[in-house]
């Protein structure tokens, strides 16, 4: 079989292009092409299959590759040829079709069939296009300037096949020496008539007279308008927060079915909630936290219900657990250690009276072999954890370090601890089983749901456990100063080991994200920075202030020497103290803090080593109280210049995060200042950016061919210039909140949003709109006349109608998605919102630990029953073409 490609592409003198051609096994080879005239690139290949998966590079002359596809092209040959003349085009990932043609797609099409296609020996030409039509009464046609293909004329049209999601074809015979002209269009099935044909110049390909070779004309991309692409509206709610009649003080997966009912009343397509994954770690309230999870993989009991489980709780218990219930029930707010308590008791009580039957239940046993490699893991750290009473395995007596051989000896069937595992796995069993159920019963109703990707991992996790390797565990991840925090944040997880990851093309991220795809058909990432580069902490900090970027370009002696800056280790390194700093900071028990923690040299104070890292003084104050002084100290001990870190080739440095509002500079000649400013503003907002595509482009796009998932990227806090660039290219939909702008602005104008967005008016970490209203009276007055454009001033409480009105600011806009959380839909009605408005915030990211315990305080049962409520909110969307 002859396979002869042709694709115009402009390229630079001494760049060439690259055809990579892939078997079933996924391995390729690479054929050069060659340059005839007008940007064009040929070549001719000897291929013996019909289904063919390939890409483009663009290589320098040394042979580097400077640029290639994302998604990789693929075409199913028909039988009746021998020879192809394949007409291509550089692929690009953000054509629609390459991320819209996602699980999302398949829900809109509901009962979809693959439409067969039949190329005959005397057709010409197999048009083949991508477009994901997300409208089920449309159809693809195809007009031009032959007759085959109407002439022109709409009602003479030819109807492709949509023989795959979003993919349509159609063989035609063109047997004609002149170029064919054409157009794609829409066509309205129910009524035949052309509701879009695409603008601009027409699409051409060469008549072909030839009985024997057929024209191939790829085309990859559909000409869409903002009218005819996917947009949605949904909303946002963490499933604990869900309140039913049938939960157990906290939302359950199988209450997920009645926030699709309300969803579906209110012409809403998209439910977003929070990370879902096993966090208990101590059994306390601070295990609350979605985003520390113990495992990657396994799902939180909390979201069990106990009623829906496959076997019915004992008789003897059935009056005590619809007591805690009522009691449960009955709270504004979660509980969370009685809730979490409670589930294990009485799980544990049904898994105890049908042991028996539960392990020798197939479904249950072909489950744990389809999961074996996390779920026994998991299972044999969730025993140990509770036998040793914490989940840091440098404290367990046994298997301190993970080896797979003595850690497998759990498993069996005669251990005495082989009972609690299975009980651990049936758990997740059950789980699965009711999250799958929840899911697919929105998806018969064509919704789609939203999953959470935190971005990192919890530092005495099952992952942590068993692949050390992946992680940089002697560093701690989090975020610099923002307006959420003025000290930065310290998630405490662990650091990736990216490199090692690498190695193996990503496979830990590969298997996660196909774990996540059994339930979700988008994603959101948490901190989609991290990709590009995390913030890192040592150990010995506990205050985001202290961290530096990593990856980075740093700071080395040799450029302060270049600068004529005179680098002195001890006065940029360490924490500077003086006497007036000791007099500003503790007044009159100045004496008595410098005798306890400091040391004094040449007229300045150096921290006794027991006291000089922010680590040893918060574990010191774990034991001893100082009361004010606390705080203070361990602020001191960030007052620093620059912040260190071991390379191969030596120490290099970072300058501190606001080193302008360090007393250590204000304590420089400004002479020097004005130097360390130099380099300040290099480093963050110069030399980095080039280094962070980099990172950035030798990950994502691995991971985004390895899911079917529509991908969002949280992108807010300081954002490089590489962010957005990276995402754009890679089709990420970007994360606007209204009251985050990236830009210098004091809020942003959902009008602004592109496609590529999507927008909201707040978020999880954020305060509600009507708590947000009351924080800073001027920023709501600005807000109230130049935003929403009303007279006078502003009210005193955010009223329903400016709610409504803020909502439909978001609506009407090009962006993808308006995501809302549930309690700003509530906050458009007098009689649907929470009275008590501070009960609704769901984490303070300034607070850590935040207790996570946000319930909604209606019922969805009775929030179904709201009709007028539910069609007003269903009229904005329609209206909106977000329905």
């Amino acid at each position: 079989m002859k396979l002869y490609f042709s694709v115009n592409f402009g390229t630079k003198v001494g760049e060439r292009l690259v055809l990579r051609l892939y078997d079933e096994k996924n391995e390729h080879r690479d054929h050069q092409l060659n340059y005839s005239e007008n940007n064009n690139w040929t070549t001719e290949i000897d291929y013996f299959s019909k289904t063919i998966q390939y890409k483009y590079l663009l290589v320098s002359e040394q042979g580097d590759i400077l640029d290639e596809e994302i998604p990789t092209h693929n075409l199913n040959l028909p039988n009746s040829f021998k020879e192809f003349v394949i007409f291509d085009q550089w692929n690009l990932k953000n054509f629609p079709e390459n991320y819209l043609t996602n699980k999302i797609l398949h829900n809109r099409l509901q009962g979809f069939k693959p439409e067969k296609l039949s190329v005959v020996k005397k057709q010409t030409h197999l048009f083949r296009i991508e477009a994901p039509l997300y409208h089920p009464n449309w159809t693809l046609v195809l007009i031009g300037n032959v007759d085959v293909l109407g002439n022109w004329n709409g009602e003479r049209s030819v109807e492709l096949k949509q023989t795959d999601y979003g993919i349509w074809e159609v063989g035609v015979e063109i047997p004609t020496h002149q170029t064919v002209l054409y157009k794609y269009a829409i066509k309205n099935k129910n009524t035949g008539q052309l509701i879009y044909i695409e603008p601009g110049e027409n699409r051409w390909v060469f008549g072909n007279p030839t009985k024997d070779i057929l024209y191939v004309k790829a085309d990859h991309y559909f000409k869409f308008n903002n009218e005819t692409l996917w947009h949605s509206a949904g909303v946002a709610v963490p499933v604990f927060a869900l309140r039913t009649e049938d939960g157990f003080g906290v939302g359950e997966f199988s209450d997920i079915k009645k926030l699709g009912d309300w969803a579906n009343d209110a012409k809403l397509s998209v439910i977003q909630i929070l990370p879902i994954n096993d966090t208990t770690a101590n059994y306390t309230w601070t295990d609350s936290y979605p985003y520390a999870a113990i495992s990657v993989y396994a799902l939180h009991p909390q979201y069990l219900s106990v009623e829906k489980l496959e076997y019915a709780l004992p008789k003897k218990l059935v009056k005590e657990y619809q007591d805690k219930k009522a009691e449960l029930n009955a709270l504004s707010l979660i509980d969370y250690e009685q809730m979490i308590f409670g589930k294990w008791k009485f799980a544990n009580a049904i898994f105890e009276e049908n042991q028996e039957a539960i392990l020798k239940d197939r479904n249950f046993k072909k489950f744990i072999k389809d999961n074996e490699e996390w779920l026994m893991p998991y299972s044999a750290f969730c025993v140990l954890r509770d036998k040793y009473k914490t989940p840091n395995f440098n404290d367990w007596k046994t298997h301190k370090k993970f080896v797979a051989g003595k850690v497998a000896t759990l498993y069996a069937p005669k251990h005495k601890d082989y009972a609690t595992i299975m009980l651990h796995a049936w758990v997740q069993y059950q789980l699965h089983l009711q999250l799958q159920d929840a899911v697919e019963y929105l998806h018969q109703l064509g919704l789609s749901v939203k999953g959470d990707l935190p971005i990192g991992i919890y530092r005495y996790s099952v992952e942590a456990w068993t692949e050390p390797e992946l992680f940089g565990m002697d560093f701690q991840a989090g975020a610099p100063p923002d307006q959420f925090s003025d000290l930065g944040q310290n998630w405490e997880f662990p650091t990736y080991n990216w490199e090692v990851m690498k190695a193996d093309d990503y496979q830990w991220w590969k298997k996660r994200f196909k774990v996540l795809e059994q339930y979700f058909d988008a994603m959101r990432i948490d901190h989609i920075l991290g990709f590009f580069r995390i913030w890192r902490m040592p150990i010995s900090a506990t205050q985001g202030l202290l961290g530096y970027f990593y990856p980075a370009v740093p700071v080395t002696e040799r450029e302060f020497s270049d600068r004529q800056i005179p680098f002195n280790y001890d006065r940029y390194i360490k924490p500077f103290v003086n006497e007036p700093i000791l007099w500003e900071t503790f007044g009159e028990s100045k004496e008595k803090i410098q005798n306890h923690f400091f040391d004094h040299q040449n007229g300045n104070f150096t921290f006794k080593p027991e006291f000089d890292t922010q680590r040893k003084l918060t574990d010191y104050f774990k034991k001893e109280s100082w009361d004010w002084a606390e705080e203070k100290l361990i602020s001191l001990a960030g007052n620093v210049l620059f912040l260190t870190e071991e390379t191969e080739n030596g120490i290099v440095y970072h300058p501190r995060f606001n080193i302008a509002k360090t007393t250590s500079y204000k304590y420089l000649p400004d002479w020097e200042k004005a130097k360390l400013s130099d380099v300040y503003n290099d480093y963050f907002f110069k030399r980095q950016d080039g280094l962070w595509y980099q990172k950035a482009m030798e990950k994502l796009p691995a991971l985004l061919n390895s899911t079917t998932m529509l991908i969002c990227g949280e992108d807010l806090g300081l954002v490089p210039d590489s962010v957005p660039v990276v995402m754009d290219k890679l089709a990420i939909t970007a994360l606007k909140v209204q009251r985050m702008p990236s830009d210098n602005i004091p809020f942003y104008d959902p009008k602004n949003a592109s496609y590529l967005n999507v927008v909201t008016a707040s978020s999880h970490d954020s305060s509600t709109l009507r708590q947000w209203w009351h924080e800073d009276r001027n920023l709501t007055q600005k807000y109230f006349n130049q935003q929403l454009g009303q007279y006078g001033t502003a009210p005193w409480d955010l009223t329903p109608d400016l709610s409504e009105m803020i909502m439909k600011q978001h609506l009407f806009t090009e962006a993808m998605l308006a995501i809302f959380p549930i309690q700003e839909f509530l906050a458009t009605d007098d009689d649907l919102m929470n009275p008590n408005m501070d009960e609704e915030r769901i984490n303070n990211p300034a607070v850590f630990p935040h207790y996570w315990r946000y319930r909604m305080h209606l019922k969805l049962e009775d929030l179904k029953e709201q009709t007028d409520f539910n069609q007003k909110i269903a009229g904005w969307i329609e209206a909106s073409g977000r329905d």
